[in-house]
């Protein structure tokens, strides 16, 4: 077995080559070719914390991964610790001898979660960005603004969080990155000013409301990644003119779309999955004025993808 640090782990990083084998890697799973359990779910009252087990293959292939991590909401102010925590295992399909420990601290969950964003956004954001509205102060909320660089010249952003401290402290990273940067006092008037929103909090309620959402824009939400979690009204859905999951399943059971399900306000034939339209571009936006959504809930293709390329370098 080969243990691989987070300096390792960097020096082998092509972001280009990770985002086509993750492309690549949603079109095999919504065609049938992956092989994802459902996910594992523990979530911890003291200190807060809500930790996942994904792990699957892709059908041929001859390594399974498995990704532990979570995110402990205390450990920056308790413990001096990124609040993200992770690892992956990449081990034999036909032996069950593990090959590679990927030591990450949740590096590559973020990198594979934001490069998820900016392939969302590519395929069914607007082609004029006036503004890119951030719900969330994370690094999350930071890589995926980052990445958009990659999609979008627009750097006027609305940012909102629910500490003004973090507000601030993201909106300095966020102008050294180039950004001209608005703590926005709510959700409704980043809704009101940005076509392209993108949402990485742990909300359990709504926070973006389907009467502030513009014609045209685009949203790409992360948080609801457990059930209980909720970041956009469920209304939104039924004003959209496309919903994409990466997974149908999964955001059935606990994604955004299983919280409009439940309100009647779409079914589970209105959803397309994120590689559809990858695989078929028509299925995304066809013109400027839709609303589409992008339910992401990280589906475990996504760190098979990572993982592997991490090891062929």
């Amino acid at each position: 077995m080969k243990i691989l640090s987070l300096e390792e782990i960097k020096k082998r990083i092509d972001l280009q080559k990770i985002i086509s084998m993750q492309e690549e890697g949603f079109k095999a799973y919504s065609n049938g070719e992956v092989i994802v359990p459902p996910v594992g779910h523990m979530h911890f009252d003291d200190p807060q914390a809500d930790y996942h087990i994904k792990y699957g293959y892709i059908k041929g292939d001859e390594l399974f991964v498995v990704k532990m991590g979570g995110i402990f909401y205390e450990n920056m102010i308790r413990f001096n610790l990124p609040n993200l925590q992770a690892v992956m295992l990449v081990i034999d399909i036909k032996t069950g001898k593990l090959h590679y420990l990927l030591n990450d601290e949740g590096y590559l969950t973020n990198m594979r979660t934001s490069i998820a964003g900016l392939i969302a956004a590519k395929y069914l954001g607007p082609k004029q960005v006036g503004a890119i509205g951030i719900l969330g102060t994370g690094n999350q909320a930071r890589m995926q603004l980052s990445l958009l660089k990659d999609y979008t010249s627009c750097c006027k952003v609305y940012l909102w969080g629910r500490n003004l401290e973090s507000a601030k402290q993201c909106k300095d990273d966020m102008v050294q990155d180039g950004f001209d940067v608005v703590i926005a006092e709510t959700p409704k008037i980043v809704a009101q000013n940005c076509n392209l929103i993108v949402t990485t909090t742990s909300a359990e309620k709504p926070l973006l409301m389907a009467n502030d959402i513009q014609p045209g824009t685009h949203i790409t939400a992360m948080g609801a990644d457990r059930p209980g979690k909720q970041e956009l009204d469920p209304y939104i859905f039924f004003k959209a003119d496309r919903c994409i999951t990466d997974s149908k399943s999964q955001c059935i059971e606990h994604g955004d779309s299983h919280h409009a399900i439940k309100n009647g306000c779409i079914s589970e034939v209105d959803l397309i999955e994120l590689g559809e339209v990858i695989a078929k571009p028509e299925l995304g936006r066809s013109n400027e004025q839709q609303i589409t959504i992008a339910d992401l809930t990280g589906v475990a293709i996504q760190d098979i993808q990572i993982a592997k390329s991490i090891i062929s370098m």
